[in-house]
């Protein structure tokens, strides 16, 4: 069992190729699983995307990073206004687990449990494929889960590129080579 009391907001290689990121959120656990899962609230923080809730259920996630922030902001050169990945779900035993195929990027799994009036969400992004995408998908799920600790207490994002290359930067170095 996790000490929540020491959680690291940054993410941990947990095998080679493998990120894992927690996060305390404030309750219940079918209020983030709502965010996890439902298209609106969910592009609040990551990308929207009807999702069908079954083993094998296909949806397409759709990224407006640029509106995430409540303000304007540049984006870092070479990353598109819109991204776009088709997927499928894997596993889901609501409101506890969701897996996800992650396009080309290997998959994802979303833990959520109980802790009292919090719930702890556990990310795991598995079979990612070589270093420059881990930097990236690290610093992403880092900003993202940020921002969703933002929007599920109510409060105002800050800017979310400016943190997504800081965090870049941090994991590079955090990481081994």
């Amino acid at each position: 069992m996790t000490d929540t009391t020491t959680l690291d907001a940054y993410g941990v290689l947990i095998e080679p190729m493998t990120l894992r990121l927690q996060r305390m959120l404030p309750g219940p656990i079918e209020r983030i699983w709502s965010y996890l899962t439902e298209s609106e609230l969910r592009g609040k923080w990551l990308a929207t995307g009807e999702m069908e809730l079954k083993p094998g259920g296909a949806f397409e996630f759709v990224w407006h990073n640029d509106r995430l922030t409540d303000h304007p902001e540049d984006r870092p050169a070479g990353i598109e206004a819109q991204h776009s990945m088709r997927s499928q779900v894997v596993q889901v035993d609501p409101p506890r687990l969701l897996t996800i195929a992650w396009g080309e990027r290997g998959d994802v799994t979303f833990e959520l449990e109980p802790r009292g009036a919090e719930v702890l969400l556990t990310v795991t992004h598995r079979r990612l494929p070589d270093r420059d995408t881990l930097l990236k998908v690290s610093a992403g799920w880092h900003a993202h889960l940020d921002l969703l600790g933002v929007r599920v207490r109510g409060g105002q994002s800050t800017s979310f590129w400016r943190e997504w290359s800081r965090l870049r930067t941090d994991y590079d170095a955090r990481l081994p080579h």
